[in-house]
């Protein structure tokens, strides 16, 4: 039982910048890795950013440079700094969690933060 909770998505000019914010409550000992995905309308849901325990990073190639996972263990909160925005970033925003026995992608959601990202 993991809750996840996102925050700071909106609008944004092309070339800007956000900072998503994921808190998770519950049974984050049960945690092994936490991850931000995004989907468009019509699309399948993608990876964007995953992080390990052992703070092991991977991104998608196309925010390689822009976009920064990072996490406060003291505050059970994953981020994502996003920069330099540009509109096929516009998408809904999903925090997962990974227990123990889950394969990346499956596991607890958040229930999303929309970006848009306008030209």
């Amino acid at each position: 039982q993991v809750q996840l909770v996102e925050s700071g998505g909106g609008l944004v000019q092309a070339g800007g910048s956000l900072r998503l914010s994921c808190a998770a409550s519950g049974s984050i000992d049960s945690i092994k890795a936490m991850g931000w995905y995004r989907q468009d309308p019509g699309k399948q849901r993608a990876l964007v950013a995953h992080i390990t325990n052992g703070a092991g990073t991977n991104y998608a190639d196309s925010v390689k440079g822009r976009f920064t996972i990072s996490r406060d263990n003291a505050k059970n909160t994953v981020y994502l700094q996003m920069n330099s925005l540009k509109p096929e970033d516009t998408a809904i925003y999903y925090c997962n969690a990974q227990g123990d026995y889950d394969a990346i992608g499956q596991g607890y959601w958040g229930q999303g933060t929309q970006v848009t990202v306008s030209a």
